[in-house]
């Protein structure tokens, strides 16, 4: 199994290239907590949602980066 990003824009449109992370987790974990710790930077390149995908099955989808 592999885990990894997928970045969206406000619409849902995929954002791809620039300082986007392309690179592929082990495990849940780890993808969690790099998500936690560069959430900041890619709502600043312009991703405003994340969904997390088991190889190509959506764990969890449209998760915003923008506070309550």
């Amino acid at each position: 199994m592999t885990w990894r990003w997928r970045y969206e824009n406000a619409d849902g449109g995929e954002v791809t290239g620039g300082v986007l992370q392309g690179d592929t987790f082990s495990n849940q974990a780890d993808a969690e907590s790099w998500l936690g710790e560069n959430w900041r930077e890619l709502l600043e390149s312009g991703v405003e949602r994340v969904t997390l995908l088991e190889d190509d099955r959506p764990e969890y989808e449209g998760m915003s980066l923008r506070p309550e």
